[in-house]
Protein backbone atom coordinates (compact mmCIF):
# COMPACT_ATOMS: atom_id res chain seq x y z
CA UNK A 1 0.00 0.00 0.00
CA UNK A 2 1.52 3.47 -0.65
CA UNK A 3 1.53 6.01 1.50
CA UNK A 4 0.86 9.44 1.52
CA UNK A 5 1.02 10.14 5.54
CA UNK A 6 4.62 10.01 6.27
CA UNK A 7 5.51 12.36 9.21
CA UNK A 8 9.38 14.00 8.74
CA UNK A 9 10.59 12.13 11.35
CA UNK A 10 9.98 8.74 9.29
CA UNK A 11 11.63 10.51 6.49
CA UNK A 12 14.91 12.05 8.46
CA UNK A 13 15.03 7.80 10.14
CA UNK A 14 14.95 6.89 6.77
CA UNK A 15 17.33 9.30 4.95
CA UNK A 16 19.77 9.09 7.63
CA UNK A 17 20.42 5.55 7.88
CA UNK A 18 24.06 3.91 6.75
CA UNK A 19 24.32 4.58 3.43
CA UNK A 20 24.82 0.84 2.26
CA UNK A 21 21.89 -0.18 4.61
CA UNK A 22 19.53 2.94 3.10
CA UNK A 23 20.90 1.09 -0.58
CA UNK A 24 19.93 -2.36 0.67
CA UNK A 25 16.73 -1.28 2.18
CA UNK A 26 15.69 0.61 -1.07
CA UNK A 27 16.68 -2.34 -3.63
CA UNK A 28 13.98 -4.47 -1.57
CA UNK A 29 11.51 -2.31 -1.56
CA UNK A 30 12.21 -1.82 -5.97
CA UNK A 31 12.30 -5.51 -6.22
CA UNK A 32 8.27 -5.73 -4.60
CA UNK A 33 7.31 -2.63 -6.59
CA UNK A 34 8.90 -2.19 -10.31
CA UNK A 35 10.34 -4.19 -12.45
CA UNK A 36 14.01 -4.86 -11.54
CA UNK A 37 16.69 -4.01 -14.31
CA UNK A 38 13.94 -1.66 -17.21
CA UNK A 39 14.48 2.02 -16.93
CA UNK A 40 12.21 4.24 -18.83
CA UNK A 41 14.44 6.17 -21.10
CA UNK A 42 13.62 9.62 -21.84
CA UNK A 43 14.70 12.76 -24.06
CA UNK A 44 14.28 16.75 -23.29
CA UNK A 45 14.55 19.27 -26.22
CA UNK A 46 14.34 22.78 -25.78
CA UNK A 47 11.91 24.15 -28.23
CA UNK A 48 12.12 27.29 -27.07
CA UNK A 49 15.42 28.32 -24.79
CA UNK A 50 16.82 31.48 -23.14
CA UNK A 51 15.33 34.94 -22.25
CA UNK A 52 12.78 33.55 -19.36
CA UNK A 53 11.99 36.46 -16.97
CA UNK A 54 12.53 34.37 -13.51
CA UNK A 55 15.41 34.13 -11.44
CA UNK A 56 16.83 30.76 -10.31
CA UNK A 57 19.54 30.88 -9.46
CA UNK A 58 20.93 27.78 -10.79
CA UNK A 59 19.53 28.21 -14.77
CA UNK A 60 21.42 29.42 -17.51
CA UNK A 61 18.68 30.17 -19.34
CA UNK A 62 17.10 33.12 -17.14
CA UNK A 63 17.80 36.57 -18.88
CA UNK A 64 19.76 38.56 -16.32
CA UNK A 65 22.51 36.05 -16.14
CA UNK A 66 25.16 36.85 -18.18
CA UNK A 67 25.99 32.81 -19.60
CA UNK A 68 26.41 32.51 -23.29
CA UNK A 69 22.99 30.47 -23.87
CA UNK A 70 21.69 32.10 -26.99
CA UNK A 71 18.06 32.83 -26.99
CA UNK A 72 15.88 31.47 -29.80
CA UNK A 73 11.96 31.56 -30.40
CA UNK A 74 9.90 28.34 -30.40
CA UNK A 75 11.37 25.95 -33.10
CA UNK A 76 9.76 24.97 -36.52
CA UNK A 77 7.23 22.13 -35.98
CA UNK A 78 9.18 20.11 -38.33
CA UNK A 79 12.13 20.32 -36.15
CA UNK A 80 10.56 19.30 -33.32
CA UNK A 81 9.15 16.22 -34.93
CA UNK A 82 12.31 14.99 -36.66
CA UNK A 83 13.84 15.07 -32.97
CA UNK A 84 11.28 13.13 -31.72
CA UNK A 85 11.65 10.86 -34.17
CA UNK A 86 15.09 10.04 -33.55
CA UNK A 87 14.99 9.86 -29.87
CA UNK A 88 12.47 7.19 -30.58
CA UNK A 89 14.39 5.30 -33.26
CA UNK A 90 17.20 5.74 -31.02
CA UNK A 91 15.41 3.93 -28.15
CA UNK A 92 13.63 6.48 -26.11
CA UNK A 93 10.13 6.15 -24.70
CA UNK A 94 8.98 9.42 -23.61
CA UNK A 95 10.06 12.53 -25.47
CA UNK A 96 9.72 15.88 -22.89
CA UNK A 97 9.73 19.52 -24.39
CA UNK A 98 10.74 22.48 -22.16
CA UNK A 99 10.21 26.14 -22.71
CA UNK A 100 12.19 28.66 -20.91
CA UNK A 101 8.77 30.35 -20.30
CA UNK A 102 7.74 31.60 -16.92
CA UNK A 103 3.85 30.48 -17.29
CA UNK A 104 1.82 29.42 -20.30
CA UNK A 105 -0.07 32.06 -21.77
CA UNK A 106 -3.18 31.72 -24.12
CA UNK A 107 -1.63 32.52 -27.56
CA UNK A 108 -0.47 31.37 -30.71
CA UNK A 109 3.09 29.88 -28.93
CA UNK A 110 0.75 27.86 -26.68
CA UNK A 111 -1.28 27.10 -29.70
CA UNK A 112 1.93 25.61 -31.19
CA UNK A 113 2.80 23.63 -28.52
CA UNK A 114 -0.39 22.03 -28.57
CA UNK A 115 0.33 21.01 -31.97
CA UNK A 116 3.35 19.60 -31.16
CA UNK A 117 2.29 17.45 -28.48
CA UNK A 118 -0.14 15.95 -30.62
CA UNK A 119 2.28 15.35 -33.43
CA UNK A 120 4.42 13.48 -31.11
CA UNK A 121 1.81 11.80 -29.62
CA UNK A 122 1.45 10.09 -33.25
CA UNK A 123 4.68 8.53 -33.23
CA UNK A 124 3.79 6.47 -30.42
CA UNK A 125 5.95 8.13 -27.65
CA UNK A 126 4.49 9.36 -24.05
CA UNK A 127 4.33 12.83 -24.58
CA UNK A 128 5.98 15.56 -21.68
CA UNK A 129 6.10 19.16 -21.38
CA UNK A 130 7.89 21.75 -19.02
CA UNK A 131 6.73 25.00 -19.38
CA UNK A 132 6.08 26.95 -16.42
CA UNK A 133 3.42 27.41 -14.34
CA UNK A 134 -0.36 26.63 -16.02
CA UNK A 135 -4.12 27.18 -14.42
CA UNK A 136 -6.69 24.60 -14.97
CA UNK A 137 -8.16 25.63 -18.47
CA UNK A 138 -4.21 25.19 -20.12
CA UNK A 139 -3.69 21.75 -17.98
CA UNK A 140 -7.20 20.92 -19.73
CA UNK A 141 -6.49 21.81 -23.32
CA UNK A 142 -2.60 20.01 -22.65
CA UNK A 143 -4.74 16.73 -21.71
CA UNK A 144 -6.86 17.29 -25.00
CA UNK A 145 -3.67 17.42 -27.12
CA UNK A 146 -2.98 14.17 -26.02
CA UNK A 147 -0.09 15.08 -22.90
CA UNK A 148 0.90 11.84 -20.92
CA UNK A 149 2.68 13.91 -18.71
CA UNK A 150 4.04 17.32 -17.33
CA UNK A 151 7.15 18.56 -15.87
CA UNK A 152 7.51 20.96 -12.92
CA UNK A 153 9.85 20.40 -10.35
CA UNK A 154 9.84 21.98 -6.50
CA UNK A 155 13.63 22.26 -7.10
CA UNK A 156 14.10 22.59 -3.32
CA UNK A 157 12.16 22.72 0.00
CA UNK A 158 9.95 25.33 0.99
CA UNK A 159 12.23 26.87 3.56
CA UNK A 160 15.23 27.30 1.13
CA UNK A 161 13.10 28.05 -2.10
CA UNK A 162 13.43 31.84 -1.26
CA UNK A 163 17.69 31.62 -1.28
CA UNK A 164 17.55 30.30 -4.93
CA UNK A 165 14.19 31.97 -6.37
CA UNK A 166 12.59 34.99 -5.87
CA UNK A 167 9.88 35.26 -9.16
CA UNK A 168 7.21 32.96 -7.82
CA UNK A 169 6.12 31.29 -4.72
CA UNK A 170 6.03 27.65 -3.30
CA UNK A 171 2.71 27.56 -3.80
CA UNK A 172 2.63 28.65 -7.07
CA UNK A 173 4.68 24.84 -8.21
CA UNK A 174 2.35 22.92 -5.53
CA UNK A 175 -0.59 24.98 -7.01
CA UNK A 176 0.59 23.83 -10.90
CA UNK A 177 0.97 20.56 -9.74
CA UNK A 178 -2.59 20.64 -8.64
CA UNK A 179 -3.99 21.78 -12.12
CA UNK A 180 -2.20 19.03 -13.76
CA UNK A 181 -2.80 16.35 -11.41
CA UNK A 182 -6.79 17.29 -11.68
CA UNK A 183 -6.91 17.14 -15.56
CA UNK A 184 -5.70 13.61 -15.19
CA UNK A 185 -2.17 14.23 -16.50
CA UNK A 186 0.90 12.27 -15.54
CA UNK A 187 2.63 14.58 -12.27
CA UNK A 188 6.70 14.72 -12.79
CA UNK A 189 8.41 16.38 -9.97
CA UNK A 190 11.45 16.42 -8.13
CA UNK A 191 14.54 18.57 -7.35
CA UNK A 192 18.11 19.91 -7.45
CA UNK A 193 20.32 18.90 -5.29
CA UNK A 194 24.01 20.57 -4.68
CA UNK A 195 21.90 24.43 -4.28
CA UNK A 196 23.71 25.26 -1.14
CA UNK A 197 21.22 23.69 0.79
CA UNK A 198 21.36 21.32 4.21
CA UNK A 199 20.28 17.71 4.51
CA UNK A 200 17.55 18.91 6.41
CA UNK A 201 16.24 20.86 3.11
CA UNK A 202 16.62 17.73 1.30
CA UNK A 203 14.34 15.55 4.02
CA UNK A 204 11.68 18.25 3.65
CA UNK A 205 11.30 18.22 0.19
CA UNK A 206 11.18 14.43 -0.37
CA UNK A 207 8.32 15.18 2.67
CA UNK A 208 6.59 17.28 0.67
CA UNK A 209 6.95 14.91 -2.87
CA UNK A 210 5.57 11.86 -0.47
CA UNK A 211 3.13 13.95 1.31
CA UNK A 212 1.01 15.08 -1.82
CA UNK A 213 -2.57 13.70 -2.00
CA UNK A 214 -1.18 11.44 -4.65
CA UNK A 215 2.71 10.60 -5.05
CA UNK A 216 4.21 11.92 -8.67
CA UNK A 217 4.38 9.12 -11.25
CA UNK A 218 7.93 10.47 -12.08
CA UNK A 219 10.44 12.33 -9.44
CA UNK A 220 13.47 13.40 -11.01
CA UNK A 221 16.61 13.55 -9.08
CA UNK A 222 19.04 16.31 -10.50
CA UNK A 223 22.45 17.40 -9.32
CA UNK A 224 23.13 20.63 -9.58
CA UNK A 225 25.53 21.44 -13.05
CA UNK A 226 26.94 24.61 -12.25
CA UNK A 227 26.91 27.07 -14.91
CA UNK A 228 29.24 30.28 -15.34
CA UNK A 229 27.29 33.42 -14.63
CA UNK A 230 24.44 31.68 -12.57
CA UNK A 231 24.90 33.15 -9.13
CA UNK A 232 25.66 29.06 -8.02
CA UNK A 233 28.51 28.72 -10.61
CA UNK A 234 30.99 27.94 -7.91
CA UNK A 235 29.22 25.38 -6.19
CA UNK A 236 30.97 22.23 -5.77
CA UNK A 237 29.95 18.68 -7.43
CA UNK A 238 27.67 16.53 -5.50
CA UNK A 239 28.89 13.35 -4.52
CA UNK A 240 27.34 10.05 -5.24
CA UNK A 241 26.52 9.45 -2.02
CA UNK A 242 24.29 12.66 -1.73
CA UNK A 243 22.82 11.11 -4.97
CA UNK A 244 22.47 7.41 -3.48
CA UNK A 245 20.99 9.16 -0.52
CA UNK A 246 17.96 11.28 -1.90
CA UNK A 247 16.91 8.65 -4.51
CA UNK A 248 17.08 5.36 -2.04
CA UNK A 249 14.92 7.60 0.39
CA UNK A 250 12.51 9.00 -2.90
CA UNK A 251 12.63 4.62 -3.69
CA UNK A 252 11.56 3.57 0.05
CA UNK A 253 8.92 6.64 0.43
CA UNK A 254 7.02 6.68 -2.99
CA UNK A 255 7.21 2.87 -3.94
CA UNK A 256 5.73 3.24 -7.15
CA UNK A 257 7.22 6.28 -8.49
CA UNK A 258 9.58 6.22 -11.52
CA UNK A 259 12.88 7.91 -9.65
CA UNK A 260 14.95 10.04 -12.50
CA UNK A 261 18.71 9.99 -12.60
CA UNK A 262 18.57 13.42 -14.36
CA UNK A 263 21.26 16.59 -14.70
CA UNK A 264 24.75 15.58 -13.27
CA UNK A 265 24.81 12.50 -14.95
CA UNK A 266 27.34 13.44 -17.51
CA UNK A 267 30.11 13.56 -14.63
CA UNK A 268 29.16 10.15 -13.48
CA UNK A 269 31.11 6.90 -14.37
CA UNK A 270 29.00 3.78 -14.89
CA UNK A 271 30.03 2.63 -11.97
CA UNK A 272 28.65 5.54 -9.71
CA UNK A 273 25.19 5.06 -11.98
CA UNK A 274 25.50 1.40 -11.42
CA UNK A 275 24.89 2.41 -7.75
CA UNK A 276 22.05 4.68 -8.45
CA UNK A 277 20.08 2.01 -10.24
CA UNK A 278 20.78 -0.40 -7.69
CA UNK A 279 19.16 2.05 -4.90
CA UNK A 280 16.40 2.55 -6.95
CA UNK A 281 16.73 4.78 -10.11
CA UNK A 282 14.60 3.80 -12.97
CA UNK A 283 14.49 6.24 -14.88
CA UNK A 284 17.43 8.42 -16.96
CA UNK A 285 16.93 11.09 -19.37
CA UNK A 286 19.55 10.18 -22.92
CA UNK A 287 20.49 11.97 -25.55
CA UNK A 288 23.53 14.93 -25.66
CA UNK A 289 21.15 17.88 -24.18
CA UNK A 290 19.34 18.33 -21.34
CA UNK A 291 17.87 21.71 -22.28
CA UNK A 292 21.19 23.49 -22.47
CA UNK A 293 23.33 21.39 -20.19
CA UNK A 294 25.70 18.18 -21.26
CA UNK A 295 23.91 15.03 -20.98
CA UNK A 296 25.42 11.29 -22.21
CA UNK A 297 24.14 10.75 -25.72
CA UNK A 298 22.06 7.30 -26.91
CA UNK A 299 25.53 5.15 -27.73
CA UNK A 300 27.07 5.58 -24.83
CA UNK A 301 23.68 4.62 -22.62
CA UNK A 302 23.53 1.91 -25.06
CA UNK A 303 27.21 0.14 -23.86
CA UNK A 304 25.61 0.97 -19.88
CA UNK A 305 22.35 -0.97 -20.55
CA UNK A 306 25.10 -3.47 -22.18
CA UNK A 307 27.16 -3.71 -19.80
CA UNK A 308 24.37 -3.81 -16.65
CA UNK A 309 22.25 -6.05 -18.52
CA UNK A 310 19.10 -3.37 -18.43
CA UNK A 311 16.22 -2.79 -20.70
CA UNK A 312 14.45 0.02 -22.21
CA UNK A 313 10.84 0.04 -19.92
CA UNK A 314 8.11 0.23 -22.56
CA UNK A 315 5.76 3.10 -23.28
CA UNK A 316 2.75 3.20 -21.75
CA UNK A 317 3.40 0.76 -19.76
CA UNK A 318 1.20 2.05 -16.58
CA UNK A 319 -1.70 2.48 -18.59
CA UNK A 320 -4.07 0.12 -18.26
CA UNK A 321 -4.93 -2.72 -20.87
CA UNK A 322 -8.02 -1.92 -22.81
CA UNK A 323 -7.42 1.72 -22.75
CA UNK A 324 -7.49 3.88 -25.45
CA UNK A 325 -4.19 5.62 -26.45
CA UNK A 326 -3.32 7.46 -29.75
CA UNK A 327 -6.94 6.32 -30.62
CA UNK A 328 -5.93 2.87 -30.27
CA UNK A 329 -7.02 0.09 -28.04
CA UNK A 330 -4.10 -1.26 -25.22
CA UNK A 331 -3.94 -4.92 -25.43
Amino acid sequence: MLRTDWTLDEVKAIYYQPVLELVAQAAEVHKQHQATGEVQVCTLLSVKTGGCPEDCAYCPQAARYHTGVQAHKLLPDAEVIAAAQRAKDSGSTRFCMGAAWREIRDNRDFDRVLGMVEQVNELGLEVCCTLGMLNEYQAERLKQAGLYAYNHNLDTSAEHYSEIITTRTYDDRLNTLEHVRKAGISVCSGGIIGLGETDEDRIAMLHTLCTLPAHPESVPVNALVPVEGTPLAEQPRVSVWEMLRMIATARILMPGTMVRLSAGRQEMPISEQALCFLAGANSIFSGEKLLTTPNPDFDADKQMFSLLGLKPRQAFKDVPVGATVLGKELV
